[in-house]
């Protein structure tokens, strides 16, 4: 019983229910005008009829008096599917015809008969059959007697019968459907009603990899547990995002917190002030990279939960491009490196133009470091173009590059490795970046630059921007 009620709460149910309800309506509404219409039509054509067949007797009883009006009612009475010819008295009392009786009251009456009347007529066996109903002229002779001619309303009544029987036999087969339709309807509903509250149950205890059914028909129960995959997954993601932090922040935070906190006891231990202050400003040196450190979180958690997703606009991404370039081509000439640009003219895309910035500032100072003490590595290049599939911008570099067993680690927070530990920096760039493109709807690639040089490998980072980004 709960599940008829749960489902009968269903819109769909409901919305079904009125839609069938009020076609049933229209139906029966409908079938009762055409019935109405038919019937009088028919009834028309019926006085029509009785109309021509009193102008008839009349003439007969004009032409040839009693005796000619009483041999053609005879004639006609005995016809196949007859009219109904009665003479009766001045009293009303039947003196001949093809009826055995009719309502009292019914001669009383002159011209048509104001509602139909019932009459009974005879058998072939000369019995009487049951009572009829019929509608009739009556007028007067000068001798006072009275003449109805009338005609069986049967074909209507019949129709009329036909017409209900047909409306009560579609309305219950219609009827059944609905019933079927609704059961077999709210059945499948109610247990993919069922799929997702059983995954809904496990995702609040905690699970958050559980997903809702999906069915694969694309109707509203699809489309809603997609829409609610999605935001699983970015749930689940910021989740890990958040534990991967807390954990990286234990760990990787620690070495510096408890080198700053030793550099303070040693200054409050020495004597000369000159000392002294080289301590504290490699305290201040120390505070200033964990303040960095916690900026480039904040960032990052901006970008990911969405904050400045309002703040997006059209930006001309090759300016962008030729600026950077522009500004970090000193750094890297200090470095011993030639920083070159290719940059295709006219690029615009609907985006961040700090972040995008910033993202472009990260991977120049990665490829920068990382290539100024590798034997050879003399050039970092920075190009913009579009590609078919959207607009790539890339950094490569000759250095030692990464492993490609390692590339999905490296844009993790605080993830550095063994060779970079030596390195100044967070471990926090690339992760920067990779915030920056999944708020740009666009995706971050690493590859090699060099594959055919172990030694030199180099890495190229792309940030490919979708094409309905341009």
């Amino acid at each position: 019983m709960s599940r008829f009620r749960v489902l009968f709460k269903s819109t769909a149910v409901r919305l079904s229910a009125l839609y069938i309800l009020l076609f049933a309506i229209c139906a029966a509404t409908l079938v009762f005008y055409v019935t109405a219409m038919s019937e009088r039509l028919l009834t028309g054509q019926i006085r029509d009829a009785v109309r021509q067949e009193v102008e008839q007797v009349q003439r007969a009883y004009d032409t040839g008096g009693m005796n000619l009006l009483l041999r053609t009612m005879e004639r006609r009475a005995r016809q196949p599917g007859a009219n109904l010819y009665i003479i009766a008295g001045p009293s009303g009392d039947i003196l001949a015809g093809n009826v055995a009786s009719v309502q009292p009251g019914v001669f009383e009456e002159v011209g048509w008969t104001s509602a139909p009347f019932a009459y009974q007529r005879y058998t072939d066996g000369g019995g009487v059959e049951r009572r009829h109903k019929a509608i009739a002229n009556i007028f007067v002779l000068d001798n006072g007697l009275r003449i109805l001619v009338g005609r069986d309303l049967g074909d209507p009544e019949r129709f009329r019968l036909l017409v209900r029987q047909a409306l009560m036999v579609a309305l219950a087969i219609m009827g059944l459907g609905a019933i079927i339709i609704w059961f077999g309807i709210g059945r499948n509903a109610l247990k993919r009603i069922d799929r997702m509250s059983d995954a809904s149950k496990k995702i609040m205890a905690g699970d958050l990899s559980q997903r809702l059914p999906v069915g694969g028909s694309g109707d509203e129960f699809d489309r809603l547990s997609m829409s609610l995959n999605t935001m699983l997954e970015r749930i689940e993601k910021l989740n890990e995002g958040l534990r991967q932090v807390s954990d990286n922040i234990a760990h990787d935070l620690k070495t510096p917190l408890t080198r700053l906190r030793n550099k303070a006891a040693d200054a409050l231990d020495m004597a000369d002030g000159d000392t002294r202050r080289a301590a504290l400003e490699g305290i201040i040196s120390e505070s200033d990279q964990l303040i960095r450190t916690f900026n480039a979180l904040l960032m990052i958690s901006r970008v990911e939960a969405g904050s400045v997703a309002a703040e997006m606009s059209p930006v001309e991404l090759s300016a962008i491009v030729s600026d950077s370039a522009e500004l970090y081509e000193p750094a890297a000439e200090e470095a011993g490196l030639s920083l070159s640009a290719s940059v295709e003219p006219g690029i615009e895309v609907q985006g961040n133009r700090e972040l995008i910035g910033q993202a472009i500032f990260n991977l120049l100072d990665n490829a920068i470091k990382y290539s100024s003490d590798t034997q050879g590595a003399d050039e970092v290049l920075l190009k913009l173009a579009r590609h078919p599939d959207g607009i790539c911008l890339s950094v490569a570099d000759h250095g030692p590059g990464v492993p490609a067993d390692r590339r999905e680690d490296v844009v993790k927070r605080f993830v550095r490795l063994d060779e970079s530990r030596s390195k100044p920096g967070t471990g926090l760039g690339l992760s920067l970046v990779e915030a920056v493109m999944e708020l740009h709807n666009g995706r971050l690639e690493l590859s090699d630059t060099n594959p055919d040089k172990p030694e030199q490998r180099g890495l190229t980072v792309s940030m490919i921007f979708p094409a309905e980004a341009a």
